[in-house]
């Protein structure tokens, strides 16, 4: 069943990957995350320690490849798995774990001509920080732009400084504007990730961090849900009852309002995150991935609203 918005033919009311993905490649894509073995400015010292306080020891890159082995290798093992489900299909090659652009020009050019040079990759997706885009990597990244579809992540989680001190981001709001103008200026595609439920955070600082990032109209977003998991410094704070974790309907409550806020043609990659089952604390409700995402559906259709209607 459509569901009247301009941008799905199913029964979606936001403009969703799949949907943009068909339409410009005209079959399945699909991303093959890889672990290109950086590491993070605020890991090695160079703006802090530890990491982000949410993030594993693999950076946000736990169902990534193993970093020991070659970046074709991992590339092979994974879209084996995806063929299990997907017998055809496209590849985008998503840099995933920890700061993709934190290295010499001549690494990147390493770890990512090779396996943009394989059959059916159209494309590469990099992660990184904002703070992490000196004018040589950019211009590497223009040179990338002009030869395939290119979206640079940048994971700014949201738009509060003190909510950045507290999970250890190490760059401010103002450093994520200025590298975010600088990919703009240079045609270069966004998604820009941002997280529900951090520590403090009330709903009207997570709608006021959906605003200021749909003023910006990226390409796509990513609304990802706080996921406590095991080992990281985030679990020591959950433990300590530093925090609490979002209800099913509160998170349902809050994604449908941020949809609304964001422009028609902004791709929403992601509604949540993925967090192992062995690894997860919490929310335990999040394992049920397609649940929460057919919550969000009803919910949308109930209050008769689509992606775009509060835009400004």
């Amino acid at each position: 069943m459509k569901s009247g918005f301009i941008y799905s033919d199913d029964n979606k009311r936001y403009h969703t990957w799949n949907y943009h993905l068909r339409r410009k490649f005209g079959e399945k894509v699909m991303k093959i995350a890889l672990n290109a073995g950086f590491t993070c400015p605020n890991i090695d010292g160079t703006r802090g320690y530890g990491g982000c306080t949410y993030c594993s020891s693999s950076g946000s890159g736990d169902f990534a490849g193993d970093p020991a082995e070659s970046i074709n290798r991992q590339f092979d093992e994974i879209c084996e798995k995806m063929r299990e489900k997907w017998h055809n299909g496209l590849y985008i090659a998503y840099f995933q774990a920890h700061t993709n652009t934190y290295a010499p020009v001549e690494v990147l050019r390493g770890r990512f001509e090779g396996v943009l040079s394989r059959d059916k990759v159209v494309g590469i997706s990099i992660a990184t920080r904002a703070d992490c885009l000196p004018d040589d990597v950019l211009d590497y990244l223009s040179e990338l732009n002009e030869r395939t579809y290119l979206i640079v992540e940048l994971g700014l989680q949201t738009i509060f400084d003190a909510t950045g001190e507290r999970i250890n981001r190490c760059h401010t709001y103002a450093e994520f504007s200025e590298g975010y103008e600088k990919l703009k200026k240079r045609g270069i595609n966004i998604c820009v990730h941002l997280i529900d439920g951090l520590p403090g955070e009330t709903k009207e600082m997570m709608l006021e961090s959906a605003e200021a990032v749909a003023r910006l109209e990226p390409h796509c977003v990513k609304l990802h849900l706080l996921h406590v998991l095991k080992g990281t410094r985030l679990a020591e704070q959950y433990a300590a009852g530093e925090f609490r974790l979002l209800e099913r309907d509160e998170y349902v409550d809050i994604i449908v309002e941020q949809l609304t806020r964001f422009k028609p043609e902004t791709v929403i990659q992601r509604l949540t995150g993925d967090g192992g089952r062995d690894t997860l604390i919490g929310p335990m409700w999040s394992l049920k991935k397609f649940e929460v995402l057919n919550a969000i559906d009803k919910e949308m259709q109930r209050r008769n609203v689509f992606q775009g209607d509060n835009f400004r």
